[in-house]
């Protein structure tokens, strides 16, 4: 079982944001997922967005995929419409043809080199079923490691994606996921149950809680039951702590695994929540999901349909309460949370000085 003492740090490091948080973007010096591998096929280009800038993925017939500016030189057109062609994209309106840097090595009825303007090309990697691209300075992409997801790679876990679009800032999404208090809402599909604190970690980069739940009434959810094994009834008594789930912030991607009593991990759950809109008042998840197979590895594939209407029902609570905060938010005129939990408080330290305020981010008033 982990450690549960409160590892101290400099106290500088959650004092609270000096701007508006839901006004701090995300920093772009990082690799973003924004497509799904199965999605860009062999041949073809497929329309993605970072933010306020449309991406075009371009997947040779032979050869890696790659990452260009979802806008033709020439005018402007998407270039994701276009044609593969070797390993070029061909834009679907004058034919004007890129390679995979970008530059315009065609431009078809002038039939001479040097002719046409380069578009703009991103470091592109894949990983894990997941296309990557780091949307800030290509210089820093080779010293910026992609991240570990999940256990993807590992046979002795199932594994099982999901991708919601919620209208709201990331930031949000960070709150409701490192917060386990909030239960509450999740009451008609988990039952009354109570999260327990049991300390956490955190550093210039990252910030962890850990909890166990206590179950105050209602049934266990089978889903839960399939995953964890079923736990014992104790009339009039405290359940003992039968897991620990750590939720684990490490800038700009979240995680949660969830250890048995034995210290093996059963879950271990991976998101990264990529913004959309200008405004980066949008989000778009990827997410993976790993369980641990059972002795009979059969169980959780007749298991594997119950789990993921479970867990779809709690992502569709959580997408509507958060994006209820985001409203509130717009019809305030800002961030007017009073906010009380000291581990939130430091994960909103976190993501402000992780991330850059954009041009309309309003100082917040002191006391």
């Amino acid at each position: 079982m982990q450690d549960h003492a409160i590892q101290e740090r400099p106290a500088e490091q959650d004092s609270a944001p000096e701007y508006d948080l839901r006004q701090i973007d995300c920093d772009p010096n990082f690799w973003y997922p924004i497509a799904w591998s199965h999605k860009v096929r062999p041949g073809k280009a497929f329309a993605a967005r970072y933010a306020g800038h449309p991406i075009a993925l371009i997947r040779p017939e032979n050869g890696p995929v790659y990452a260009l500016e979802d806008r033709c030189a020439h005018r402007q057109v998407p270039l994701s419409k276009g044609m593969v062609e070797g390993d070029c994209i061909k834009c679907c309106y004058h034919g004007w043809a890129f390679d995979r840097a970008g530059k315009c090595v065609t431009v078809p009825y002038l039939n001479k080199e040097g002719v046409g303007r380069p578009v703009k090309s991103y470091p592109c990697r894949e990983k894990s079923g997941l296309i990557f691209v780091f949307p800030g300075d290509p210089a820093l992409a080779e010293t910026v490691p992609l991240p570990q997801i999940a256990q993807v790679e590992n046979p002795e876990f199932k594994t099982r994606r999901f991708y919601p679009r919620l209208k709201c800032h990331y930031t949000f999404m960070h709150e409701n996921l490192m917060d386990m208090n909030h239960q509450f809402l999740h009451r008609r599909q988990m039952g009354s149950i109570t999260a327990r604190f049991m300390g956490q970690d955190k550093g210039e980069n990252f910030q962890e809680a850990r909890y166990s739940f206590a179950r105050k009434g209602g049934n266990q959810p089978l889903a839960e039951a399939l995953i964890f094994g079923k736990h014992r009834d104790i009339e009039g008594q405290e359940q003992p702590v039968e897991e620990i789930v750590s939720i684990r912030t490490t800038y700009p991607y979240q995680t949660l695994q969830i250890h048995d009593k034995d210290g093996d991990l059963v879950m271990d759950l991976w998101v990264a929540y990529v913004p959309l809109g200008a405004d980066q008042q949008g989000t778009q998840t990827f997410g993976l999901l790993s369980v641990k197979k059972p002795k009979w590895g059969f169980l959780l594939d007749l298991a594997w349909p119950v789990l993921g209407i479970f867990t779809n029902r709690i992502f569709e609570e959580d997408k509507e309460v958060v994006e209820l905060e985001q409203k509130a938010w717009r019809e305030l005129g800002g961030d007017h949370n009073i906010e009380v939990f000291p581990i939130v408080k430091a994960l909103r330290a976190l993501l402000a000085r992780s991330g850059v305020p954009n041009a309309n981010a309003r100082p917040l008033k002191k006391g």
